[in-house]
């Protein structure tokens, strides 16, 4: 349980840090004021101000307006996830030279998309670290012979199949199969193919917990032969030195992205022609549970988990959807078309009403989570 809860803490204060950091430092390089730059969420804690050319710390919750910094007020907050920056103007209509109001749009529009580019940049960053140190990785089923580490494990379970119903998951590593241990994929393949009708016993790891479980094989009619339906990955731990880790990881990083765009658009695509979404969201205590499996897993599953999230956390942030980095973005777009910027009042409204929407859907999501995540939560909890 507090494994878990430090974990997912500090998995979440880096992915919302950084994100804040590109904010900040796009801000700073254009000349806009960020105000105050906080670690970890208010209520603040304390934090520094500079005044009369010399930093002094202060005590309490005190408004930055009434603070009179002559720099960016760095505070640290009660709450220990991730941070923000209040940069001057984003708000409100303030038109001094520093703010953030009155900049070119295209400044503005760098400022936002900042934070996004931060979060690509860190996971990046992350998967690099994971090539360095030796990550799981599927591998050529004919260069098995060159992995002593080798194993097999579920990509996919297929609905309805035998294996979901006999509750194989996704993740699961096959280790034996009526006992007899299977070199690579193919043998497993093989081995199901002879077993139509039959009833096998698969041993499978499950985050580090052995499990017993009986399926039988069926006629695949897709494919023609006896199956359990599920999708084999022969997969390994594959380390890289650093120059090509850091190559490897940028790679991985915009390969990633690329199908997550892809995976979020066949979601909205589904959803707008009223089609059932093959695809289960989490909210924060089904990523807390995940966090958990992940970290006890090992170093490698933190940094890759991590790197998932900072991705999805940019794309989800770059939808034009209010109270977003989207949102705010799209009334840019606006304000070039009408060549008249919408009236802050109305922005913000907008974005007040998108907020709550949010935190609506993170509640119910987070609610089908405790259900949903039952058995997990009282595991890893």
């Amino acid at each position: 349980m507090i494994l878990t809860i430090v974990v997912f803490a500090l998995v979440l204060g880096i992915l919302v840090f950084a994100h804040e950091l590109g904010h900040f430092f796009t801000a700073r390089k254009f000349g806009v004021k960020a105000e105050e730059f906080g670690f970890g969420l208010p209520p603040r804690m304390f934090g520094w101000k500079k005044k009369n050319g010399k930093w002094k710390w202060f005590w309490g919750t005190t408004p930055t307006d009434k603070l009179e910094s002559e720099d960016t007020i760095l505070s640290l907050n009660w709450l220990p996830l991730g941070g923000f920056v209040q940069i001057k103007g984003e708000e409100g209509e303030n038109t001094d030279p520093d703010s953030f109001a009155v900049q070119k749009a295209w400044k503005r529009a760098i400022i936002l998309v900042a934070g996004v580019t931060m979060n690509v940049i860190l996971a990046a960053v992350l998967l690099a670290l994971t090539f360095m140190i030796g990550s799981p990785q599927s591998i050529d089923p004919a260069k098995i012979a060159n992995y002593p580490d080798a194993h097999v494990q579920i990509s996919r379970v297929f609905k309805d199949t035998p294996a979901d119903k006999a509750g194989i998951k996704p993740g699961d590593v096959v280790l034996m199969i009526d006992g007899q241990s299977m070199v690579g994929s193919a043998a497993v393949q093989d081995y199901l193919k002879a077993k139509k009708d039959t009833e096998v016993t698969i041993n499978i790891d499950r985050y580090g917990q052995k499990q017993e479980i009986k399926v039988t094989p069926t006629v695949d009619e897709s494919i023609g032969y006896a199956a359990i339906g599920v999708g084999l990955s022969d997969v390994a731990v594959v380390k890289y030195p650093w120059y090509r880790a850091i190559y490897e990881g940028g790679k991985a990083s915009v390969l990633l992205t690329g199908r997550i765009v892809k995976a979020f658009y066949f979601i909205i695509h589904d959803a707008i022609l009223g089609k059932e979404v093959g695809v289960d969201f989490a909210g924060p205590v089904g990523i807390a549970v995940m966090t958990g499996q992940a970290a006890r897993m090992g170093w490698s599953y933190i940094l890759q988990f991590t790197a998932l999230l900072s991705i999805n956390l940019a794309i989800i942030n770059i939808l034009p959807l209010p109270a977003l980095d989207g949102g705010r973005l799209l009334f840019i777009a606006i304000e070039k078309v009408r060549r008249r910027p919408v009236s802050k009042k109305v922005e913000n409204i907008i974005h007040s009403i998108g907020f709550l929407i949010l935190i609506g859907l993170m509640l119910f999501i987070t609610g089908r989570d405790i259900f949903r995540f039952d058995t997990l939560v009282n595991k890893f909890f």
